[in-house]
C-alpha cells in the first residue's frame, strides 16, 4: 500500500495542530509544520525515496527523527506518536483549525469550556447562543465563525487541483499499465484545471475482454468499491476522494471526453448550436438522425458544429464558443513560454535552502533567471530581513552569480505594504536590487476602500515592481480581501506595475477572473511560484493553468521575456 505525499502532509499538519492546542514546545510544533509544507511540496511520491532507500535527510528541515517517522507511515500505513496524541486530546480539534479566525486559544477554549471537538459540536453551540457568553468571543465573533464554519465545510468538499493531480497521476499510470487499456483521461474540473475539484471522472478505451474494472478496483489508494459494473465503477479513495471510471468506445472516445471534460454551461451551449443545425450531440458521438457523423476525438466533435477544438481550459461558457465561431480565440500561454521565476524565498528568511541551492535548482530546470526575494522586516514570523541584513544579502546575492554562467541571478525582496501605504524598507536600499515584489500579510481585514487606496498609495513608489498575491487569500483557509481589482488594475496600467498570479496551490491568486480582467485591461503579469523549497519551483505549471483559464497569451507576461527585454521592463 502506497501513502500519498498529501497524507503523510495531512498527518503531520494534524499533529502539529494538536501540539500547538495544547501549547507544547513551539519549535516541535514548527518542526512537524515545516516537514508537512515540504512533504506536501515534493514533485515526487517520498514513498518512492524510501522504497529505494534514498537518505530523507536530504529533503531540506526533515532530520532523522523526522526521516524515521516518515518511513513508518510509509511502510505501516500508520503514525503511532499522532495517535498517542489523539488518545489525550481529540483528533477532530484540528478540523477546528481550519476554520478562520480560530486559533489554537480558541480552539482550547472552546474545547475546555463548551467540550467541543469538532465542527458539528461548534455549529450546535454556535445555534443555541453558547458561544458568545465565553469571553473573548461575543456575537460578532459568533456570526464570524458561523459563516466561516459554512465556508469551510464546502470547501472540504473539494480538492485543491495539486492534491488532486496527486492522486490522479499515479492513479492513470496504474489504468494505463492495465492490460488491454488503449487510451487514459481525467476529465471534468480536472481536465479544466480549476483551482479546486470534486469527484475525478476517468475515461478509458481498450481492446474487447479487458478486464479493466478488475484492474480499477485494485488499485492500492482504494478505500471502498461504492459500485461495479462492466462499463462504469465508482470507488472512494483512502484520502475521501471520488473516481468515477468509464470504459467508452474508441469510436465515442472524443465525444464522451469532450461531454465529461464539461462545464456543464459550455456543453448546453454545444447542444443548443448542434440543434441549430439538426444534429445531435451527446457522449456517444455526434449524430445526424441516426448517422454518426463524428466523436472519435474532440476535434472532429467541435469541427461537426463549424467550430475550432477549444482548450479546456476555456469550456465555462464565458464567450469562447463565440471566440471560436469568430477565429479569434487566445494563443494561450504554456509552461515552456516562461523564461523564469520572480519569486522565491530562501532560508534567510522562511525559505528551507540556501540561495546556492535555489538557484542550481532553477538552473537545472531551464530557467535564464530567478529573482531571489526574502521577506522584509514587518514579516517577523517569517525572519524577514532589515536593510542591514537585505545589504548583506545583496552582496551574497552578487557573489553566488559569479559561478552561474547560463543564469541570472536577480536581487529582490518581499516588501511588505504598510497599512498607510509605505514600503517596509528605505528607498536607499530598495535602489540597489533588480526589482520588489510588493505585497499585504497584514490589516487583510481594512474596507474596500482603504485596502485600494493603501495599494494604490504603494504603487505610487516606482520602487514597487511587482504587486503579489493581490487578493491575499488562501483557498478554503482565507477569504480575500476587499479590493476594487478594476481601480488596481487601472492603477497598475498607469504605473506600470506588475501583478503576480502567484502558482502556490494555496492561493492561485490573481483568480482565472482576475486574469481575465487583467487581459481585458491591459495589465502586465508575472506567472511566479513564491517558492520556498527547490521542489516549488515545479508549480510554475499551476500558475499557467490559471492564467490559461484567464485567457492570458504569452505576450501578456513579463517572465516569458529574454533577460535585457526584463530588465528595462522592471524599471518603471
Amino acid at each position: 500500500m502506497s501513502v500519498q505525499n498529501a497524507e503523510i502532509a495531512r498527518l503531520f499538519a494534524r499533529l502539529a495542530d494538536l501540539l500547538e492546542i495544547e501549547q507544547q514546545n513551539p519549535f516541535r510544533v514548527r518542526a512537524y509544520r515545516n516537514a508537512a509544507r515540504v512533504i506536501g511540496g515534493l514533485s515526487h511520491p517520498v514513498a518512492d525515496r524510501v522504497a529505494t532507500g534514498e537518505d530523507l535527510t536530504d529533503l531540506p528541515g526533515i532530520g532523522e527523527d523526522l526521516a524515521d517517522r516518515i518511513i513508518g507511515i510509509v511502510k505501516t500505513g500508520r503514525f503511532p506518536l499522532l495517535e498517542e496524541v489523539e488518545r489525550r486530546t481529540p483528533g477532530t480539534l484540528s478540523d477546528l483549525m481550519k476554520v478562520p479566525g480560530l486559533g489554537p486559544a480558541r480552539v482550547r477554549t472552546l474545547y475546555r469550556e463548551l467540550g467541543i471537538t469538532g465542527p458539528e459540536d461548534l455549529e450546535r453551540a454556535l445555534r443555541t447562543g453558547a458561544v458568545r457568553e465565553l469571553s473573548g468571543f461575543g456575537e460578532k465573533t459568533e456570526a464570524a465563525l458561523r459563516s466561516a464554519l459554512a465556508r469551510t465545510r464546502a470547501a472540504s468538499e473539494r480538492t485543491l487541483l495539486a492534491e488532486a493531480e496527486t492522486l490522479a497521476r499515479p492513479l492513470s499510470e496504474w489504468l494505463g499499465g492495465c492490460e488491454g487499456v488503449l487510451e487514459v483521461a481525467v476529465a471534468g474540473s480536472f481536465r479544466r484545471r480549476r483551482e479546486t475539484v470534486g469527484d475525478l471522472d476517468i475515461l478509458v478505451t481498450c481492446r474487447r475482454g479487458a478486464s479493466v474494472m478488475d484492474c480499477f478496483t485494485a488499485w492500492e489508494d482504494v478505500g471502498e468499491v461504492i459500485s461495479r459494473g462492466r462499463t462504469r465503477s465508482t470507488v472512494m479513495l483512502r484520502s475521501g476522494t471520488q473516481v468515477d471510471l468509464r470504459v467508452v468506445p474508441q469510436i465515442s472516445y472524443g465525444a464522451a471526453l469532450q461531454y465529461f471534460t464539461g462545464s456543464r454551461a459550455h456543453n448546453i451551449h454545444v447542444r443548443r448550436i448542434a440543434g441549430q443545425r439538426k444534429l445531435k450531440i451527446n457522449e456517444y458521438g455526434v449524430f445526424r438522425g441516426r448517422r454518426r457523423v463524428a466523436g472519435r476525438n474532440e476535434e472532429e466533435v467541435y469541427a461537426a458544429l463549424d467550430l475550432p477544438w477549444i482548450p479546456p481550459e476555456l469550456r465555462e461558457d464565458a464567450g469562447e464558443i463565440e471566440a471560436a465561431a469568430r477565429g479569434a480565440l487566445p494563443r494561450l500561454i504554456e509552461p515552456s513560454d516562461l523564461r523564469g521565476d520572480l519569486h522565491c524565498h530562501t532560508r534567510a528568511t522562511d525559505g528551507q535552502q540556501s540561495i546556492g541551492e535555489m538557484a542550481r535548482a532553477a538552473a537545472d530546470r531551464g530557467h535564464e533567471y530567478l529573482a531571489i526575494t526574502d521577506h522584509s522586516r514587518r514579516v517577523s514570523m517569517a525572519h524577514g530581513l532589515d536593510a542591514d541584513a537585505l545589504l548583506a544579502e545583496i552582496d551574497e546575492i552578487d557573489r553566488i552569480a559569479e559561478t552561474l554562467p547560463d543564469m541570472r541571478l536577480l536581487k529582490g525582496i518581499e516588501l511588505d505594504i504598510l497599512e498607510d501605504g509605505s514600503l517596509d524598507l528605505p528607498d536607499r536600499v530598495l535602489d540597489r536590487l533588480d526589482l520588489t515584489v510588493c505585497a499585504v500579510h497584514y490589516g487583510l481585514g481594512l474596507s474596500r476602500r482603504r485596502q485600494t487606496e493603501r495599494i494604490l498609495r504603494a504603487m505610487d513608489n516606482p520602487r514597487c515592481t511587482i504587486l503579489a498575491h493581490p487578493r491575499g487569500r488562501l483557498i478554503g483557509e482565507r477569504e480575500p480581501c476587499e479590493l476594487d481589482m478594476e481601480r488596481i488594475m487601472r492603477g497598475a496600467r498607469e504605473r506600470g506595475c506588475i501583478l503576480e498570479v502567484n502558482a502556490q496551490p494555496r492561493r492561485l491568486d490573481l483568480s482565472d477572473s482576475d486574469c481575465r480582467m487583467a487581459c481585458e485591461l491591459d495589465v502586465a503579469l508575472a506567472i511566479n511560484t513564491d517558492a520556498h523549497s527547490a521542489a516549488q519551483l515545479d508549480l510554475l505549471r499551476f500558475g499557467v493553468d490559471q492564467a490559461r483559464r484567464g485567457w492570458v497569451e504569452p505576450g501578456r507576461v513579463i517572465n516569458t521575456l529574454p533577460l535585457g527585454e526584463l530588465l528595462a521592463r522592471l524599471r518603471r
